[in-house]
């Protein structure tokens, strides 16, 4: 019971799905709870997997044999999980841009990653990103609708555990007064990191035994390298990481993952 409060209070956290009244109460909160709801943040991914798959599933049959159906499936399944979360990693995203291209010195692009009003480097950042999604989904989806439904799945599920690891490798350098991610910069138990892991698992394995494990290899190895990148990038320019770092890495490795994907098909 005690995990399911943790898991429902990363819903609250992450999500614009409504835990509310009673549910709320029993919930509760505490910065200590809220570390350890980081073990779930991969189950996240697991709603938002389900959500813009079956958004994509349903549009491309409805839509098919029109050649246009996997580039509209692609565009209302990203609506679908923007609306679920709120936008919030994609905000991530653009703050991160705006901050880290908008300045070479550290404490001004932290300022800058404060500032609610969005740059030229965050829309760019942000209009990118989504051509990128949409493109790749749509070309899964050009192939067959189970490799854009598995890239779907793979991606949302994995992407959110990488963002982990940054916290536990790199200190926390945002507004401690304000950020909501300073609860989760206190401490990552290695056992957090298992549980996460172990979240990450079924969904895989899934996707393996659906197409091939062998198609499993380029995109978890490409979303693995852009989450590396990006926090290597945090460390060299920031020493460290934001909430908003996190969210950069979230939507930078789920890119990953569905180019890794897209490749992959390529040898088949």
């Amino acid at each position: 019971m005690q995990a399911l409060r943790h898991y429902l209070l990363a819903v609250q956290f992450f999500t614009r799905i409504p835990v509310t009244g009673r549910l709320a109460n029993w919930v509760g909160y505490s910065p200590a709870m809220l570390r350890a709801s980081a073990a779930h943040f991969p189950g996240i991914g697991w709603l938002a997997a389900l959500l813009s798959a079956a958004v994509y599933a349903a549009l491309h049959w409805a839509l098919a044999p029109n050649p246009l159906a996997p580039a509209v499936a692609a565009v209302f399944c990203t609506i679908a999980t923007v609306l679920m979360t709120g936008g919030f990693h994609e905000d991530g995203l653009a703050d991160v841009a705006d901050g880290l291209g908008g300045s070479y010195d550290r404490e001004r692009a932290l300022d800058i990653m404060k500032d609610s009003r969005i740059g030229a480097f965050g829309a760019m950042a942000l209009v990118l990103a989504l051509l990128a999604k949409l493109s790749l989904l749509a070309l899964l989806g050009a192939h067959s609708l189970l490799a854009a439904l598995a890239a779907l799945v793979g991606a949302h599920v994995l992407s959110r555990f990488w963002p982990l690891l940054i916290v536990r490798s790199l200190p926390h350098v945002g507004d401690t007064a304000r950020s909501k991610s300073k609860p989760l910069a206190d401490q990552i138990s290695g056992q957090a990191l298992v549980a996460a892991l172990l979240w990450c698992f079924p969904p895989l394995v899934l996707v393996g035994y659906a197409q091939s494990a062998l198609l499993l290899v380029a995109p978890i190895a490409l979303s693995a390298l852009c989450a590396a990148w990006m926090a290597r990038w945090f460390a060299r320019r920031l020493q460290g990481f934001t909430g908003d770092c996190l969210g950069a890495t979230q939507q930078v490795s789920e890119i990953g993952f569905y180019l890794g994907a897209a490749i992959a098909l390529r040898w088949l």
